[in-house]
């Protein structure tokens, strides 16, 4: 396994369970944030969130991504309001929220073995992170409102945003590799 963004910013160091702790709190908080600049759309609003949440993945790896996720889900389920939607894991964006577990669990392991470096690389990984977070957001919606509803509500209106966002993240990574690397 390769080294991730994180751990690569902190070499020099020891990588300590305060600085994972310091990680996660950080990495909630801006998922928190993300989820509060929205586009209102019905019955799922635009958001940063999907860019954080693919960035977390590509900067922690898998494990450390997980762990944020798995945190911010906790936060919002004990109340936190730290979801673009009241309603969160019982309401009609529930597996989108579910979906960025996964995502940024799978884009962590894409980054712990290389991708992320590169534009190529990110632009890979990150269309494999929208198609697993719009994929698991449209299944549980569809079963809310219909399969066509769920593709029409769900995934369509939110493409091209989600384009702009892998390009800013194409950009953005391999530059943030650069940066650390020296």
């Amino acid at each position: 396994m390769n080294a991730t963004l994180a751990e690569t910013f902190w070499s020099g160091l020891a990588v300590s369970r305060v600085q994972q702790v310091l990680a996660v709190l950080v990495g909630t908080l801006a998922l928190a944030i993300s989820a509060h600049i929205q586009v209102p759309f019905w019955p799922v609003p635009m958001t940063m969130q999907t860019f954080v949440v693919l960035m977390i993945g590509a900067a922690f790896g898998a494990r450390l991504g997980a762990a944020t996720l798995i945190t911010y889900l906790i936060e919002g389920t004990i109340g936190l309001p730290v979801f673009a939607s009241a309603a969160g894991l019982a309401g009609p964006t529930a597996g989108y929220l579910v979906g960025f577990l996964v995502a940024a669990t799978l884009v962590g392991w894409l980054a712990d073995r290389g991708h992320g470096r590169s534009v190529v690389t990110t632009l890979v990984a990150f269309v494999i992170g929208e198609a697993v977070m719009l994929g698991m957001g449209a299944g549980w919606l569809a079963t809310k409102v219909g399969l066509a509803q769920a593709l029409s509500l769900g995934v369509v209106p939110f493409l091209p945003a989600e384009g702009v966002k892998i390009a800013l993240a194409c950009a953005l990574l391999p530059t943030l590799w650069r940066v650390a690397r020296r």
